[in-house]
C-alpha cells in the first residue's frame, strides 16, 4: 500500500495503514483479520461521516473528477474493478478506452467517496492479480485466456456484491442520523447520489451501464476467491480451498 500520502485525510491514513497490516505477510491470520476487518468497518463509516458532517458546507466535500490510468496486464479487468469499486462507493465511472499503453478510467463523485474508491482498488487489485497469477488453468480448456479473464470477472462481481452490502449496512446504519443542517442521513445521501448523477450525465451524457461480457468457464473460481478477498472475510486471497485456488 505504501506509506501515506501528507494530504490525506488522517482516518483514511488510519485505514491505509490497517490494510497495509492486513497484506503485511508476517502478520497472522488472526491479526490480518482484525486489521482488515476494522478497515472496512472505518471505510464504511468514513463515507457517511463525511456526508453528514458536509452537509451544507459544499467546500468542504466538493464534487470533483479524477481520470486513473490502468496498465497492463489485464488492463480490462484492471478497469472492471475500479469502475464498480466506484459505483459501490457512490461514485460513478466510465471507461474512457487505450490512451498511449494504458487504458482510462474517468471517475466523477465527491472528493472523500473517490478517495475511498482508490484506496480500495490498490488493495483489491492486489489480491485480484496476485489470485490470478496461482491459477493452473484446468486441463482441457480450450483457451487459457479466455478462462483467467472469466476468473478475473468471478473475483470482481463477488467482491463487489460485498462492498455494496457493507456500504448498505452503513448507510442503513446512518438513516437515524443527523447531518450538519439537521437533516436526515438518509435524505442527505440521497441527495448526494442525485448530485453525483447529474454531474456524471453532464459529463458522459451518452454513457451507459454495463457489466461486461465474457467467455470461459473461470467465472466460479474467481467467484470463490472474491468470496475469500480481504474484505472482512476469514481467509486470505493466496491461502488454498479446495476446488479453487490450486497452486
Amino acid at each position: 500500500m505504501g506509506t501515506p500520502q501528507p494530504d490525506v485525510n488522517p482516518k483514511l491514513a488510519t485505514i491505509q495503514a490497517l490494510l497495509a497490516k492486513a497484506e503485511d505477510p508476517a502478520a497472522s491470520e488472526a491479526e490480518a483479520e482484525l486489521a482488515r476487518t476494522r478497515a472496512m468497518e472505518m471505510m464504511a463509516k468514513y463515507g457517511v461521516d463525511e456526508a453528514l458532517l458536509s452537509d451544507g458546507q459544499p467546500s468542504r466535500d466538493k464534487i470533483t473528477d479524477r481520470s486513473v490510468d490502468l496498465p497492463n496486464p489485464w488492463s480490462m479487468s484492471r478497469v472492471r474493478l475500479m469502475c464498480f469499486i466506484a459505483q459501490s462507493v457512490g461514485c460513478r465511472a466510465v471507461h474512457m478506452g487505450v490512451h498511449g499503453n494504458v487504458r482510462r478510467v474517468h471517475v466523477v463523485g465527491y472528493e472523500s467517496d473517490i478517495q475511498r474508491a482508490e484506496i480500495l482498488y490498490a488493495s483489491l487489485v492486489l489480491q485480484m492479480i496476485g489470485g490470478l497469477n496461482t491459477q493452473v488453468v484446468p486441463y482441457g480448456v480450450r483457451s487459457a485466456r479466455a478462462w483467467r479473464n472469466s476468473w478475473t470477472i468471478g473475483f470482481i462481481e463477488r467482491v463487489i456484491e460485498r462492498l455494496e452490502a457493507i456500504e448498505k449496512a452503513a448507510r442503513a446504519a446512518a438513516s437515524g442520523e443527523t447531518s450538519a443542517t439537521g437533516r436526515s442521513g438518509e435524505l442527505v445521501l440521497a441527495d448526494r447520489d442525485a448530485m453525483v448523477q447529474a454531474a456524471y450525465r453532464r459529463e458522459h451524457p451518452q454513457a451507459r451501464p454495463s457489466r461486461g461480457s465474457y467467455s470461459g468457464s473461470g467465472y466460479g473460481d474467481g467467484a470463490a476467491a472474491g468470496n475469500r478477498a480481504d474484505i472482512g472475510g476469514t481467509r486470505r486471497i493466496g491461502a488454498k480451498a479446495a476446488g479453487a485456488l490450486a497452486a
